[in-house]
């Protein structure tokens, strides 16, 4: 079987659009798990600066609501892209909301957690905002806790644009 790329994948964007990941190709990506009522939910403004400043490079983030951490994401669809969009200025893409985890978890979920595993070789996404940057060729280049502040990814997308 070939290995896998972000191309072999496809989503739902937030207003039930599907998404075609191949869409995406030549590009960098960044995936994030999101939540509307988390302790992270500022990181919402660092991503939205990470995409004003290099969408135009190349960079597309995508924002994947998930309310299996601490049900911190328990609105509909709706009721998040408004949250993000009024409280902070989101216009980078948001998905439908999906599971990360366990048996109902997203493919691209699956795939990303495989590729990419965290600390000690744990697949399972730990908590919201857990990052996933994935390089021009489609794979995924690194992964990134949840405490990691958008901030501190520029170096490593400029490095990859």
């Amino acid at each position: 079987m070939a290995e896998q790329s972000i191309s072999d994948f496809e989503a739902t964007d937030i207003s039930g659009h599907p998404l075609p990941l191949a869409d995406l190709a030549g590009k960098v990506v960044l995936i994030v798990n999101t939540a509307s009522r988390c302790g992270f939910t500022p990181q919402f403004t660092g991503l939205e600066k990470l995409w004003q400043t290099y969408r135009d490079r190349g960079l597309v983030i995508l924002g994947f609501p998930s309310n299996e951490f601490g049900h911190q994401d328990p609105g509909s669809n709706a009721e998040i892209a408004s949250f993000c969009q009024l409280n902070h200025g989101v216009s980078f893409p948001m998905m439908a909301k999906v599971e990360v985890n366990g048996a109902g978890a997203h493919p691209i979920y699956r795939w990303l957690k495989a590729e990419a595993p965290g600390l000690l070789g744990s697949e399972s996404v730990k908590w919201n905002f857990t990052k996933f940057l994935v390089g021009r060729d489609g794979h995924v280049v690194r992964r990134y806790a949840p405490q990691d502040k958008p901030e501190k990814l520029g170096a490593d997308i400029e490095a990859l644009l």
